[in-house]
């Protein structure tokens, strides 16, 4: 059977889209087996040489039109399916099966249809001689910038099956961080959610009935409970207007966030937020640490790891710090002075990736900042999780505690006249 996969065409420029057409084919080979496809080419009688060339009777080739590009559904892709997909075919790759047939074997496995489809369009580009790295460019709401980049470097350097166990290492790691985090927050948005509701249902619903029944007894109401009554009357009639203010906040907080100015203040206010914003700020330390040490280890020149690390630190303000970083070091500069001017990462961290700069070890010693800050994490969720307990139970127990006091005090002053 032809071997495909084993014949590369020129690498492209990573920077500039190649204008190239791309044909789908479907060819026989000697033995008889059908292949499917994709191939760039000049155009269609190219495209069925090279399949000739490669052992191969083309039975089928057209050009790529707009319906057949990207008929994945990479929204309905997951973190887990990407990572179960890199270690299986780190597996493969180290036991020596050919690239296309791992491809081949981990599409067919896959579950995921919008996933399998995925895997078979990177196995088509690749039997139409592409590189990996090249085909998993088409994909980039799958495969980020860092995936793609690592997995060139292990291409040219022979070594595709350490750098995809170390991919997978390091997005187990991601994952269980973003659980972390998720995990954090899920509890108080929960209780304030349902804080929310239970005050509504009790002010448009269960108010009304106590009103009527006070003003059957002709007597003034206590404040609390007067209070309470003209909220609710609010509220019944301004409910719409409510409700309009509050989806046209929604979709100005989301054009704000849009806005690159926008987007700049909200994430430099987030990073100093009280409650949130330390913890916030471990977090994006162990992410530049994770992501950039990865890359490193990986012999990822130090300018293209920071560029990537920048783009994937999902903050603009440690973006901007670490862009600069990599201007400054450009220009001949280390890493650890231009990383202090920044004032976005603790002193400690400077200091320690200075020392891994001074020793050649800089990649270990991101390795061991990256751990020391996914622990400080943990410790940092468990104590605002502990901090926001109380705090979410006094707010939900005082609503509706107090809604009840109101309720029930003109029940008392009539029970006292009585007596």
């Amino acid at each position: 059977m032809a071997q495909a996969a084993t014949v590369k065409t020129a690498p492209r420029t990573p920077s500039k889209k190649s204008s190239t057409p791309i044909y789908i084919w479907e060819a026989k080979t000697k033995q008889g087996e059908v292949k499917k496809g994709e191939m760039e080419a000049g155009d269609l009688k190219a495209v069925e040489s090279r399949l000739v060339s490669l052992g191969m009777t083309p039975t089928k080739v057209r050009k790529k039109s707009i319906l057949d590009a990207n008929l994945s559904l990479p929204g309905s892709i997951g973190g887990k399916d990407i990572l179960i997909f890199t270690r299986q075919f780190a597996t493969m790759i180290d036991a020596g099966l050919p690239l296309v047939q791992c491809l081949d074997i981990l599409g067919t496995q896959t579950e995921n249809p919008a996933f399998r489809k995925v895997i078979f369009a990177i196995k088509g580009r690749v039997e139409g001689g592409s590189t990996f790295s090249d085909a998993l460019k088409d994909h980039p709401k799958v495969f980020d910038e860092l995936y793609v980049q690592l997995c060139a470097a292990g291409e040219v350097g022979g070594i595709l099956d350490t750098i995809l166990n170390r991919l997978a290492i390091y997005r187990e790691k991601a994952e269980k961080l973003a659980r972390k985090v998720k995990g954090a927050l899920t509890y108080p948005i929960a209780v304030v959610c349902i804080g929310v509701v239970v005050t509504a249902v009790l002010l448009i619903k269960v108010t009304p009935v106590f009103e009527a029944m006070f003003r059957d007894f002709g007597s003034a109401l206590p404040g609390p409970t007067q209070f309470v009554v003209d909220m609710s009357n609010w509220l019944q009639a301004y409910i719409l207007h409510l409700i309009g203010g509050l989806v046209a906040t929604a979709f100005a907080a989301s054009a704000f966030y849009k806005n690159p100015r926008g987007r700049e203040i909200f994430d430099k206010g987030v990073l100093y937020a009280p409650l949130f914003g330390d913890l916030l700020r471990k977090i994006a330390v162990a992410r530049f640490t994770r992501t950039l040490g990865t890359m490193i280890s990986s012999g990822v020149p130090i300018l293209d790891a920071l560029d990537v690390t920048a783009k994937t630190a999902g903050n603009r303000t440690i973006e901007k710090g670490i862009q600069y970083v990599r201007t400054k070091i450009s220009e001949g500069k280390n890493i650890a002075g231009p990383l202090a001017e920044t004032k976005v990462f603790p002193s400690m961290v400077v200091q320690m990736i200075g020392v891994g700069e001074a020793t050649g070890a800089m990649d270990a010693m991101l390795g061991k900042i990256a751990d020391f800050y996914d622990d400080e994490v943990d410790a940092g969720v468990a104590s605002l999780t502990s901090l926001i307990e109380p705090i979410m139970m006094v707010f939900l127990g005082g609503g509706v505690g107090g809604f009840l006091i109101a309720m029930y005090l003109p029940i008392f002053s009539i029970a006292g006249a009585i007596k």
